[in-house]
């Protein structure tokens, strides 16, 4: 008997952006599984044309290991055939009007079939230009709205924010909505439209200096991490996210909105297969560095909750959402995503758990032998962590540029190439720092609401749609899936 998700999956034609990111192929993978009668699924790839669009399609898609049990199940040509049948790569981008869509038979073939708009188009640097966030993560957003309404089937939007739109600040944060002009830091009025002018003022500024590529860049990153922390926000990704949350839900007159708030994402925890991940995202730059043995130093609390959920759970409960909620007028909901209500881990633990992983099973160093790690320090504070940094690395580097100025030829560039290793370092460490000395915990009501609704229905019991954090164990999750995962599919041993 088919779950109601499957149902609902059914003969639906779903626009789906962000492809071909990590989260979008996952939900890719699972619908072309599960419901292989889905109607149509048309992917937003940023791409010059149709043929570069279907390219990345292939490559960057269909063709990844990802798909593998698709691949084994149904054979290389009928993947293929089924593939070609539902699937519709368009190129496009959401920073643009109708979605940069120039053909206007399909931009009208789209507005007259789409049922369900799944936005997770954005850009998720820390530090990323203001033009490009506000482009993408906040005018975006609205761009989607605005073409959904335009769809006259349209059942439902589904926008993928972060949970982290929250900020910096320490307690219970509760599945609200942001509310127009809303700022973190209390005092002040956020005006998007304000924002978006001084973006545009200071690009003109640049332009006519004739500044480089780079100094522009640079100048534009530096904008958006001042105007995030004037409003209170840590950095220009969660900003301009959050941003882009008012835009939407302020805007959405009788559309159905939702808004999925995953915490952090990590690799699959079962489907299509444990472990499949792509890239290193956020705590695995951590894991793998402290792996290779160049990480003998962290900033964390032992005691902070890192709020980690698998990517085949955040994809379960977007599709459960979406099952919930279609059609219902004028709604708009937010869910958390995330584990640190119902199943907190800290990161002492995850610490502890990579040391005894990494003790057991060494990464192999490209002379053939295994590298050897050891327990961190661990530092509490940004001052605890700078005056360890200063003391061990800093000082040395005055020495070594003393070295330098007296025998120019003993080191060569080593002191110009150290400090800037080291400039980069605690740059990262900057940039993480909110996340690392986390202290906020996220309330999952409504979504715990739906998932005591979904298991009172004999039908959802198949595990297929599983999204409850209290069913991993996460040092077996950890030493057993993500970290192989890691090794096998980023590190590529």
């Amino acid at each position: 008997m088919e779950s109601n998700c499957v149902q609902f999956l059914g003969d639906k034609t779903i626009l789906i952006t962000g492809a071909p990111g990590f989260l979008a192929k996952v939900l890719v993978e699972k619908i072309l599984r599960l419901q292989p009668n889905v109607k149509k699924m048309y992917l937003l790839l940023r791409a010059s044309d149709d043929k570069a669009a279907m390219q990345r399609l292939r490559s960057e898609v269909v063709e990844i290991d990802l798909f593998r049990m698709l691949r084994k199940d149904l054979g290389e040509e009928n993947l293929n055939e089924l593939v070609h049948e539902k699937i519709v790569p368009v190129p496009g981008d959401i920073s643009v009007h109708n979605l940069g869509l120039k053909d206007p038979d399909l931009l009208q073939r789209m507005w007259s079939e789409i049922d369900i708009i799944i936005n997770i188009a954005a850009t998720t640097n820390f530090d990323e230009r203001y033009d490009i966030g506000l482009g993408i993560n906040t005018f975006g957003a609205l761009n989607v709205l605005n073409f959904a309404k335009k769809c006259v089937k349209r059942q439902l939007l589904l926008h993928v924010s972060t949970a982290y739109v929250c900020g910096e600040n320490k307690g219970l944060f509760l599945e609200k909505p942001f509310k127009m002009g809303e700022s973190l830091s209390g005092d002040k009025k956020l005006d998007i439209n304000v924002e978006f002018e001084l973006m545009k003022q200071k690009l003109k500024e640049l332009e006519h200096q004739d500044c480089t590529e780079e100094e522009i860049s640079q100048s534009m990153k530096d904008l958006g991490m001042t105007r995030a922390k004037l409003h209170g926000w840590p950095n220009t990704y969660v900003f301009t996210k959050a941003m882009g949350e008012m835009l939407i839900g302020s805007s959405r007159e009788n559309l159905p909105l939702v808004i999925i708030r995953p915490t952090m994402i990590t690799s699959t925890l079962a489907e299509p297969f444990p472990g499949w991940i792509e890239g290193l995202r956020t705590i695995d730059s951590v894991i793998v560095a402290y792996g290779k043995g160049r990480l003998k130093c962290f900033l964390a609390d032992s005691t902070s909750i890192f709020d980690l959920i698998p990517a085949d759970m955040v994809v379960n409960a977007m599709i459960a959402t979406a099952t919930a909620h279609s059609g219902e007028t004028g709604i708009q909901t937010i869910y958390h995503v995330g584990s640190s209500f119902q199943n907190p881990v800290t990161f002492g633990q995850l610490h502890d758990t990579a040391a005894r992983y990494f003790t057991k099973k060494p990464l192999v160093a490209r002379n053939g032998s295994p590298i050897i790690v050891s327990k961190g320090t661990i530092l509490p504070t940004m001052a605890q962590f700078s005056l360890y940094m200063t003391l061990r690395y800093k000082l040395p580097l005055q020495i070594l540029r003393l070295i330098n100025i007296i025998y120019p030829w003993s080191e060569g560039d080593k002191y110009n190439d150290l400090s800037r290793k080291l400039r980069l370092a605690m740059r990262l460490v900057e940039l993480y720092e909110p996340y690392l000395l986390f202290k906020g915990i996220f309330d999952d009501l409504n979504t715990e609401r739906l998932r005591i609704r979904r298991k009172e229905n004999i039908k959802e019991m198949d595990g297929s749609f599983d999204f409850d954090p209290k069913s991993i164990n996460w040092d077996d999750y950890i030493a057993n899936i993500h970290i192989p995962g890691l090794i096998t599919y980023v590190l590529k041993q």
